[in-house]
């Protein structure tokens, strides 16, 4: 059974959130301030967290920070919650690296249909735990990512990215075909991000940051090892 924090301040929001899951399933944890749900996330290591951004005590960005940094929460999966609809806030946090993002208010359906497909790429059998291509090394077990085997900085979802790419060289990968592997869907604001994503991403490559051609009317694609 799954285990699922929700960090939500407003309590009726929380028992609604908690009432669906559990009817689907899931075990669920609450804690109702920032500071509470960092404690609990780091003690209980859930399978996934929905964390309110507007938290008293500490914002959800801060926890959200912190989480990442701790070695227990660093690939914990998080759906990030808010009442601000705007485009340039869910990008925000889905630039961050939220594995999704939710304005309030939304349905319960929608919310368990993207919690189901976060723990379905979590419980996706592991493959080898070690891919090489070119200059890059992935190892999947911890997702740390080397480059000319030297240790170097991807977040979870240029990581992702990344590895999809790679384990499909020389073939253009559709731009929607990347947004699911990786949020499991595809909508406008994903499709933004995702821009944002592949450009900073290859700011980090270097200037192996060639490898990764754009394909213009498709997607991305990253050059076979021999090219």
């Amino acid at each position: 059974m799954h285990r699922i924090l929700i960090v939500e301040d407003e309590r009726d929001i929380a028992d609604l959130i908690g009432f669906n899951l559990q009817r689907a399933g899931y075990e669920i944890l609450k804690a109702h301030d920032g500071i509470d749900g960092t404690e609990l996330a780091l003690r209980e290591r859930p399978d996934l967290i929905l964390l309110d951004l507007m938290l008293p005590g500490r914002d959800g960005y801060a926890v959200f920070r912190e989480l990442r940094r701790d070695p227990r929460t660093a690939n914990t999966p998080v759906i990030m919650l808010t009442a601000r609809a705007q485009t340039e806030d869910r990008i925000q946090g889905l630039e961050a690296g939220a594995d999704d993002y939710l304005t309030k208010p939304f349905s319960p359906k929608e919310l368990m249909l993207r919690v189901q497909a976060i723990l379905k790429r979590v419980d996706a059998p592991p493959g080898p735990m070690d891919f090489c291509h070119g200059p890059f090394r992935f190892d999947k077990n911890s997702l740390k990512f080397y480059l000319d085997n030297e240790p170097a900085e991807l977040t979870s979802t240029e990581f992702k990215l990344l590895l999809f790419l790679c384990e499909r060289p020389g073939k253009a990968q559709d731009r929607n075909d990347l947004l699911r592997s990786v949020w499991g869907y595809s909508d406008a604001t994903h499709s933004r991000t995702l821009d944002t994503h592949m450009k900073r991403l290859r700011q980090k490559l270097g200037p192996h940051g060639a490898w990764v051609e754009t394909v213009r009317g498709i997607g991305y694609c990253v050059a076979k090892a021999d090219a």
